[in-house]
């Protein structure tokens, strides 16, 4: 594969999953609104998100009965997971061109990506 077929691909893959996220967002936030948006919000109280919509195996499962936050959820989850896929993509491309030291650059980027997305916040 040449250098531009790559960066034409990996373009249009971006473009496909930013657009395709923020239709599924904009999808939920109007099934949000026609549901409860004329009800007044609760400052006074916080409630967090529902343990499902928390890690993204259980927001997968989640999506069997959708509710409008599930779906807002999930294309936040499409638009993070664009990127990563993106590089996975880029490390596949690189293998078959037998390109070992960008292999190995993406491979550290992705070692980076996962780690960060997988590592709980806090640091303890």
């Amino acid at each position: 594969m040449t250098d531009e077929a790559l960066e034409s691909v990996l373009g249009t893959l971006l473009r496909a999953g930013v657009l395709v996220s923020a239709a599924v967002v904009a999808a939920g936030g109007i099934w949000l609104l026609a549901n409860s948006g004329r009800s007044q919000p609760a400052y006074r109280q916080f409630r967090g998100e529902p343990g499902e919509l928390r890690s993204a195996g259980g927001l997968v499962r989640s999506l069997v009965h959708p509710r409008p936050e599930t779906v807002i959820q999930f294309g936040l989850l499409l638009l993070v997971a664009t990127p990563v896929a993106r590089v996975i993509f880029s490390l596949v491309a690189f293998a078959i061109g037998r390109d070992r030291l960008y292999v190995a650059i993406t491979l550290a980027v992705l070692a980076v990506l996962v780690y960060s997305l997988t590592t709980p916040y806090g640091g303890g």
